[in-house]
């Protein structure tokens, strides 16, 4: 289909537009930015005036559910969660059942979600042997099956030894190890973030120095080996000036941040609301008007949706018992445009640094070609419209998973249409 979108805002901060411009799509790419190719006769026209046109949002974590957890989502119903929420490329953490550590699961996921012709899905491979952190997987066999990096998602390695074996094979193949900074004993327990809130409430504690320990360590083993590690979902403060200084010396590591820790904090957890139950749990305003700032001066490189569905069963629980995190697919662009609105000054800057942190900047991250509209690349675009104002609410989510903590929530930013490879994946 030859798709013709005219009279759109286009933001494309990869290639630095920002500027009213026509696009033309033919077999499934872009075929011409302003002025339509020769012979281009459209066979749907798409009138986005007074919409933002974008590249297809680029989400860092994902958890898909599948396989093992499909009574918690589904590949079709989180696929549709995506296409609602704009986002063409997906990087799913391997915590899944069993854990993507042989080829043949990776290549029966990539499968399962080529099937169904909506987002692309990228897998993070296990790092170790079902997450245990003893022996390593084959990292070769598995990027060959269709990884872009290894993981342990929320499962630390106890042994750094295994860890240090780890990033020295992943160097050996220039692999990227994607790694949430998190001591594996202190704060095993907890469930919020140590401080007076979680004394107040009696819960038990996660303090910050269960990061910064972490970081230390992997820093120490990325001067070492001069392996490149993306840290994901930083919390604090005293993390991301770790961070910072890191960046500063010329390690190769970057950052992202779940977006719901951008305008969150441990007071959001009021009375033992368990949408708020999170991994890392929500920190104090201190730490989270740090990752504000981080965000601005590039020490945060990308925003994720730290998309992870939880089902009725395991969520209407005692804050403590129930199972960590939020439904995030559908939120990522609001929650991008929140802080952009809420944090940066001037006014025009705001929609193409929103965008890019969920865009161009993520893709280079995952080394994704994704996050663009070039003459030539693939045509995964979204067109959304800014202004309109939408309330989070349970029914308005096409995501198995209904819990997130922005449930009763205004927030501004509505995808209208979701095009993937060429061909509409969705339209509201």
């Amino acid at each position: 289909m030859n798709i013709h979108i005219k009279n759109g805002h286009l933001i494309d901060p990869a290639n630095g537009i920002d500027a009213q411009q026509d696009i033309y799509i033919a077999a499934g790419k872009i075929a011409g930015l302003g002025q339509a190719p020769a012979g281009f006769v459209a066979s749907r026209v798409i009138d986005a005036g007074g919409l933002v046109v974008a590249p297809g949002f680029v989400d860092l974590s994902a958890r898909l559910r599948e396989p093992g957890y499909e009574y918690k989502a589904t590949l079709e119903s989180e696929m549709q969660a995506a296409m609602q929420g704009g986002v063409t490329s997906l990087v799913c953490p391997p915590d899944t059942d069993p854990v993507l550590d042989e080829p043949g699961l990776v290549e029966m996921l990539k499968h399962r979600a080529r099937s169904l012709n909506q987002a692309n899905v990228y897998p993070l491979g296990a790092l170790t042997m079902d997450l245990k952190g003893e022996a390593l997987t084959e990292m070769a066999e598995l990027t060959d099956a269709g990884c872009i990096g290894f993981s342990q998602a929320d499962h630390p390695v106890l042994d750094t030894t295994v860890l240090l074996r780890a990033m020295q094979y992943a160097k050996t193949f220039e692999y990227t190890v994607w790694l949430r900074p998190q001591d594996p004993h202190l704060g095993r327990h907890g469930v919020a973030h140590s401080g007076p809130v979680a004394s107040r409430l009696g819960l038990s504690g996660v303090p910050v120095m269960a990061e910064t320990i972490a970081l230390h360590t992997i820093l120490e083993l990325v001067r070492v080996t001069g392996t490149r590690v993306h840290l994901c979902r930083m919390s604090t403060a005293a993390g991301l000036e770790l961070v910072r200084a890191a960046k500063k010396e010329g390690l190769p590591i970057s950052c992202d941040v779940g977006a719901h820790h951008i305008h969150l904090t441990e007071n959001d957890i009021g009375f033992f609301d368990s949408n708020a139950r999170l991994t890392p749990p929500l920190r104090s305003q201190r730490d989270r008007d740090a990752i504000c700032r981080a965000l601005l001066d590039g020490t945060i490189d990308a925003i994720c949706s730290d998309h992870t569905p939880v089902d009725d069963d395991e969520k209407l629980l005692p804050f403590g018992e129930a199972s960590p995190g939020a439904t995030g697919l559908e939120l990522l662009l609001s929650l991008a445009l929140k802080w952009a609105e809420d944090c940066i000054d001037q006014e025009q800057q705001r929609l193409p640094q929103a965008i890019a942190k969920i865009t161009a900047d993520a893709a280079r991250i995952a080394g994704l070609p994704s996050g663009q509209l070039a003459v030539g690349s693939v045509a995964d675009i979204c067109i959304f419209d800014p202004a309109v104002r939408w309330t989070v609410a349970a029914k308005a989510l096409a995501s198995q998973g209904k819990h997130t903590p922005f449930l009763g929530y205004e927030l501004a930013g509505q995808v209208q249409t979701t095009i993937v490879a060429g061909h509409i994946a969705f339209q509201r």
